[in-house]
């Protein structure tokens, strides 16, 4: 693997990967904390995830532009695992799905995980988005998270607790807040006539905790936030079933890969057309070792496992970055937050991220999207759709393999027709 050659032109255009770098740093900064409490993880081991596994995956994988960390589709396969066996079950599984993601890419199989149809990836971006809104519900209404592990059933069981109890509408309000300030940004900028840039996520996080803070809002708040970063390596085997333990490692070795190579694609096609049209592709196989890696280190300090973040990724770009020193400048930001603004960041209310959250849904759900997607021929809209509810309703391996399916009696019905 060519590293000596990425490395040596890490610095070749440090001042734009150096903005980059701070830009998506203050984007991930609150979908690192929300990530991590929707997981029933500490808010602590988002940011371990972030630096971590972000500087990592940056420094060995195939991306010149990929940001890594923990994501919302993470997240969806680790709450039914926390859920059951707890937070300490992740260091044996991210380790397992760590090894077995290198494994992949040994065998140089990143390939052909990257040749997934995009209809079928289209609908399992559009699964995540949904399961990630719904999770927020404990958040948005500030009631502890029903017991089970099926994301749905959960949502409307922790849904029915909270309308059976008095609501409480200052968390409601202030994730709502959040929304909207996030949603409205650029519009508001376009009319103020701002001309520097500042993300629309850490804008509205400041203002309404500060507003919540100054008002003296009663609602829950992240807290207890080191800090130091942590690296204890604590491991034992989960008190799981052997056939679980492995089915489970092998989803987040799965979802790592599918999402992290996803992410890569579309980096490539902005890179492509924002950049230059002569930008170098990523490397599947070597992105795949990268992120096994950040997995298994990220997982051994009391992170998460991680993925490459499509959106963070996306913001990466739009940035202005080259080279993969942008996202390992992201890393050094949130490490600089963890050792000298824990006490600050700790004020923030849970539902405030939650409101970041939902914007993240949206955004990666976003209207456009959906419409082009229903306006495609028939069998691509069924694998689109089929993709998406078997995602939302069974979980997340099962409806990239539906899809498949579903994909290719479809092709081969169309070649019978012809």
């Amino acid at each position: 693997m060519s590293y000596l050659r990425d490395w040596q032109t890490l610095l070749s255009h440090w001042k734009k990967d150096v903005i980059a770098g701070l830009t998506v740093g203050i984007v991930a900064l609150p979908l690192a904390l929300g990530f991590a409490i929707t997981t029933g993880a500490p808010a602590s081991a988002g940011l371990t995830t972030a630096i971590i596994a972000g500087f990592l995956a940056a420094l060995f994988g195939g991306s010149n532009y990929q940001v890594s960390g923990p994501t919302g589709a993470m997240t969806v396969v680790l709450v039914p695992i926390v859920a059951s066996y707890g937070v300490s079950a992740l260091p044996a599984l991210g380790i397992a799905a760590g090894l077995i993601i290198i494994a992949i890419s040994a065998f140089r199989l990143g390939t052909y995980i990257d040749r997934v149809p995009l209809a079928v990836m289209e609908g399992f971006t559009l699964g995540i988005a949904l399961i990630i809104a719904i999770q927020q519900i404990p958040l948005i209404f500030d009631v502890p998270k029903a017991e089970g592990s099926h994301t749905v059933s959960v949502a409307l069981a922790t849904l029915r607790r909270a309308l059976d109890e008095p609501v409480h509408w200052s968390s409601i309000g202030l994730a709502f807040a959040t929304l909207a300030l996030k949603r409205l940004w650029p519009r508001l900028k376009k009319l103020l006539h701002i001309p520097f840039h500042i993300p629309a996520s850490a804008l509205a996080v400041v203002i309404v905790s500060l507003s919540a803070y100054f008002a003296n809002v009663d609602v829950t708040r992240i807290d207890n936030l080191p800090r130091t970063l942590s690296l204890n390596f604590e491991f034992s085997f989960p008190d799981m079933p052997v056939v679980h333990f492995i089915y489970a490692a092998i989803v987040i070795a799965a979802l790592g890969a599918i999402e992290s190579l996803l992410s890569a694609r579309v980096a490539d096609g902005l890179a492509h057309r924002e950049i230059d049209h002569d930008q170098p592709r990523h490397q599947p196989n070597k992105e795949l070792f990268g992120q096994g890696l950040a997995t298994i280190a990220s997982v051994s300090v009391g992170g998460l496992p991680a993925t490459g973040a499509i959106a963070r990724t996306s913001v990466n770009v739009h940035a202005g970055a080259r080279t993969r020193l942008a996202a390992m400048i992201h890393s050094l930001f949130l490490l600089f937050v963890v050792l000298f603004l824990a006490p600050v960041i700790s004020y923030i209310p849970t539902a405030v991220l939650a409101g970041v959250l939902l914007g993240t849904s949206l955004r990666i759900a976003n209207p456009r999207s959906f419409r082009e997607a229903l306006q495609s021929t028939g069998p691509q809209r069924l694998v689109y759709c089929a993709t998406a509810l078997a995602v939302l309703f069974i979980d997340l391996i099962w409806g990239v393999v539906i899809g498949l399916a579903i994909n290719y009696i479809a092709q081969k019905t169309e070649r019978k027709t012809r």
